[in-house]
Formats: structure tokens, C-alpha cells, sequence
């Protein structure tokens, strides 16, 4: 067999690759040469330079697994890939180390003015006295994100004396209490007591722009903010003005919202750190994404589970007929729970009741899984990493079957066991047999979920309805479907919209201040 090289990667996972199958390393090839001789290659391994497009696999007739050294899979087409029954795989723990260890530098850096000084002392200056820092000794370090990354960085806090807390609806008390770290339930609390912030989120259309104007209002006068997240978690414009205000004492980014930045003015602050998104560029971390993704195109070659699979399940023959429609159900079940409970999770149970119970149903609970933390996570989120996820955040996952269901032939629940009591329910219904959700909490309908929804919680009054309508179409977005479920007469009210575009957070909080709305709620789904 044959693989192919196509980006750099460490010598090391180049040998052992070699020890299996014949290797071509080439580096220098363009996409138009990759399009003309992927077809002779029975795996390919790439970073972010070797873009493995639609066009190009649709050529690799002996294509059988698709490696990516590190996490981001942006340059994959792995939609095309699963057509053709390609695997796809990554590396994504490589570089957790490496990036704690940026975020951690990074506080350091702007804390000591670090870089400042350098550029002072080299220039032929020697003013100390300009050049005062700051000890992170027995400050309050506030992370936004506990995941591994985040617990990384609050480890490597703890040893250097900081008081942690942090802030992480998606994972489970437990979790904070092994690594000694001081939970918040409310983002506001971290930010009013926190001397230095570091930020360990996903971008997701939740988290763009969680730290803003608003936010920096409700912080210490001083603080000092990390991102080596991602771009756009924080807003530029805001954390400038913050920093020119005074409110902001420092401030050290990996990460931008465009990339590479142009003409940022916060470059012209001397108080900001800045490094060209350099949280993986350590030896070691490149070293290891080699050897990793090595690992799993061998496994993929020789037929063996590929654990960081990014598209293929392993769902039993005999069953797969029966199980398979049911899978997008799943994650859909999954990703409203996930955005309904805002992490608040603790221990889950899914539930499946009617003739679904009758079979293994081990893929649904890690597609229900993987709709979870889909949203919330970091790294791309898998049918294989999906339960493992779950572990690491403390969180029990609890699987009852049901073998009878009266009102559908076949049901998939999923709902908290804790105080926030949430569920979601879900079924296979319609001429195409296709998703549908048929329970929220208390209130039954039969809605096809969509990319964009929003919910809304109301007093069933005249005119509601009408008045986010007003708004929406005021908003220029278009509702494509409506459903309505209501206690009684008179009560309380969910309704549940399919709009056809996003939602800017502007028209919601439009939608919020109609009276007698008690919850509005955009969400996008996968």
C-alpha cells in the first residue's frame, strides 16, 4: 500500500509509516499535481496546507483513509470523503500541552511587560523604572472554558501560587473539585472578582463576542486578559477601548478574529501581547501530531479501529438498517438538549422506548453525545471522542430502554437529573421519515427541526404571536415553519420557529423585552 505525505510532518511518524508501506513525501506538490496522481494512494496525510477538496477525492478511486495532523479539519472535505466511505482522522490532544503552556507564557509575558522590555533594552534604553510589572502570586485567575486545555492551564496556575476559578456550564462539579479548582455558575461572578482572565472556549455562534463591551464593565479595574482560544471570543473593538480606558491592565492574544490581523490597533498599545496564533508550534507538539496521526492511518490500512475517526461509526451489520435513520435523530435530540440546558448537565439519561429499545443502541447514545458537546467543544467532536468527552467532564450518562411507548412507535429522550429538570424527545415521523421533535420539557408538538430556530416561552395571550412576528419581519428574516405547544388555555406557552437566516443577538433582545415573554432563545443546529 502507499500513503502519501503531503505536508510536513515529524520524521518520527514518517518512519513508522514506513516500516508498513511505501511513503511518498511530497511537500512541494501543488493541488492541480495532488488532483492528477491521488488516485495511486491508498491514504494521505495532511496539515492545513494540503487541502483535501471535493474534486480531489472524488479522483482517489484507492483513497482509503484521510489523515490530519493536528486538530482543525477546515481543509477536509469530510462529507465528500464519507461518500466514498473514506475515514477521516485526526490528531487532537497533539497539542493541549503546548497550548496551556502559550496561554500560560503569554500571562507571564504581559504581566512582567516582558516584551516591552526587550524592545526597550535592545533599542539602547535602560528605564526599570517605566517598566514595573505585576506578580501573578495569590491573584485570582479566572479561566472561561475548563476542557482540557483549560484544565491544563489550571493546574499549571495552581503551582504558581494563583488562586482558580473557573467558569464551564458543560462540565460537572466533580470535575472541579479534582482539579481544586473554585466553580462559578454564572460567567458575571468570574468576571467581578477575577485579576487575570484566560480564555479556553469554542467559537460557536453562542460564544462570538462573549466578551464585550458589557462585560469588560463588570470586571476589575486592572484585569488582565489571555485568549489563545480563538478570534472573536473576545471583541477587538471593546477590548480596545478598554484598554486605552484604563479598565484593561494588559492583555496577551494568540488569536485574532481575522487572521492574519491587518493594521490592529491594538498592536500600537504597549500594554498588549500579542504571538501569530503559535498555541501548537512546539516541537514537541508537531512531533506528536506525527506520531498520532502515523498511528491511526497504520490502523486505518490494516483494518483496526481508527479511535480518533472523525466519520465512521461502527454500527452493527445486522442492525444497521434499523439504527442508521435514527442517528441524525440523535445528535439533534443531542444539540437542543445541549442548547436548552446551557451546560447545566450533571448526570443525563436518553431513553429509548418502543421497537428502537430492541436494539444495540451504543452508536444513538454517542450520537446524542456528540449533538451535546458538538456546540461546546473545542475539537471536533466524534461518534468515537463523544462518550470519552462525557468522562472527562464528569458527566453520567445513564441508557434506559423502553420496550413499549404509547403514544410513538419508537422514542429518544434525553433529560437532565438535576435541579434545571430539561428534557428533549424525539421521533422518525412524515413521508420522508425524517427528525422530528415532539416533546420540550412539558410541551408537545411536532416540529422538523431546522439549521436556525429560535424558542420562545410566553403567557398564552392574544397578540404574542403576532409581535415576534412583527420583529422578525421587521428583522428581514423569514419564518419558514411555526409550532405551538401550550400547558392550557390561558398558560404557559412554548412555540418553537424555523427562520431561514441567523438571528443577530440585536433582534433577540428585541424579542426578550415583548411583554409576556418569558425565555427567548435563538439556536443553530447541526
Amino acid at each position: 500500500m502507499k500513503v502519501l505525505v503531503k505536508d510536513k510532518i515529524a520524521d518520527t511518524g514518517i518512519d513508522m509509516l514506513k516500516k508498513h508501506f511505501d511513503v511518498d513525501v511530497k511537500q512541494e506538490w501543488t493541488q492541480d499535481e495532488m488532483k492528477a496522481h491521488i488516485k495511486d494512494y491508498d491514504a494521505v496525510i495532511v496539515r492545513s496546507a494540503g487541502k483535501m477538496t471535493e474534486d480531489i477525492i472524488n479522483e482517489a478511486d484507492n483513497l482509503k483513509i484521510i489523515g490530519r495532523a493536528g486538530i482543525g479539519l477546515d481543509n477536509v472535505d469530510i462529507e465528500a470523503a464519507t461518500r466514498r466511505g473514506i475515514i477521516v482522522a485526526n490528531a487532537p490532544q497533539s497539542n493541549i500541552v503546548s497550548a496551556a503552556e502559550h496561554a500560560i507564557a503569554l500571562m507571564l509575558a504581559q504581566a512582567r511587560r516582558i516584551p516591552e522590555a526587550d524592545k526597550s533594552l535592545k533599542g539602547g534604553e535602560w528605564k526599570r523604572s517605566k517598566l514595573e510589572g505585576v506578580e501573578i502570586y495569590d491573584k485570582t485567575l479566572g479561566i472561561v472554558g475548563l476542557g482540557r486545555i483549560g484544565s491544563l492551564v489550571a493546574s499549571r496556575a495552581k503551582g504558581l501560587g494563583m488562586k482558580v476559578i473557573a467558569f464551564d456550564p458543560y462540565v460537572a462539579s466533580d470535575k472541579f473539585d479534582d482539579l481544586n479548582v473554585d466553580m462559578v455558575e454564572d460567567l458575571d461572578d468570574l468576571l467581578k472578582v477575577a485579576d487575570f482572565i484566560s480564555i479556553h472556549l469554542p467559537k460557536t455562534p453562542e460564544t462570538k463576542g462573549i466578551i464585550g463591551i458589557e462585560q469588560f464593565k463588570k470586571m476589575k479595574d486592572g484585569v488582565r486578559i489571555v485568549n489563545a482560544a480563538r478570534g472573536g471570543i473576545v471583541d477587538e473593538k471593546a477590548l480596545y477601548d478598554a484598554l486605552k480606558s484604563g479598565k484593561v491592565g494588559g492583555a496577551a492574544l494568540d488569536v485574532f478574529e481575522n487572521e492574519p490581523p491587518k493594521d490592529s490597533p491594538l498592536f500600537k498599545l504597549d500594554q498588549v501581547v500579542v504571538t501569530p496564533h503559535l498555541g501548537a508550534s512546539t516541537s514537541e507538539a508537531q512531533d506528536k501530531a506525527g506520531v498520532m496521526i502515523a498511528e491511526q492511518v497504520i490502523a486505518g490500512l490494516k483494518g483496526e479501529f481508527v479511535t480518533t475517526a472523525v466519520n465512521i461509526s461502527a454500527v452493527p451489520p445486522e442492525t444497521a438498517e434499523q439504527i442508521m435513520p435514527f442517528i441524525p435523530l440523535a445528535e439533534v435530540v443531542g444539540s437542543l438538549y445541549s442548547h436548552l440546558a446551557e451546560g447545566k448537565m450533571g448526570a443525563i439519561e436518553i431513553e429509548y422506548a418502543g421497537q428502537i429499545a430492541a436494539y444495540d443502541i451504543g452508536i444513538l447514545t454517542s450520537a446524542v453525545l456528540k449533538g451535546a458537546f458538538t456546540p461546546v467543544s473545542h475539537e471536533p467532536v466524534t461518534f468515537v471522542n463523544a462518550p470519552l468527552m462525557a468522562k472527562d467532564r464528569g458527566i453520567e450518562v445513564r441508557e434506559v430502554k423502553t420496550p413499549k411507548s404509547r403514544e410513538y412507535t419508537s422514542l429518544i429522550t434525553i433529560k437532565s437529573h438535576n435541579k434545571h429538570d430539561i428534557s428533549v424527545s424525539g421521533t422518525l415521523g412524515g413521508t420522508k421519515n425524517e427528525p422530528r421533535i415532539v416533546r420540550i420539557n412539558r410541551f408537545e408538538f411536532d416540529m422538523v427541526p431546522t439549521k436556525y430556530m429560535a424558542l420562545f416561552m410566553y403567557d398564552d395571550k392574544p397578540g404574542v404571536i403576532g409581535a415576534i412576528g412583527t420583529v422578525l419581519g421587521k428583522s428581514n428574516i423569514n419564518i419558514g415553519t411555526m409550532q405551538v405547544g401550550r400547558e392550557a388555555a390561558k398558560g404557559k406557552a412554548l412555540m418553537a420557529v424555523n427562520v431561514d437566516s441567523e438571528i443577530p443577538e440585536s433582534v433577540m433582545d428585541v424579542l426578550r423585552h415583548i411583554n409576556d415573554i418569558a425565555m427567548a432563545k435563538y439556536l443553530t443546529l447541526s
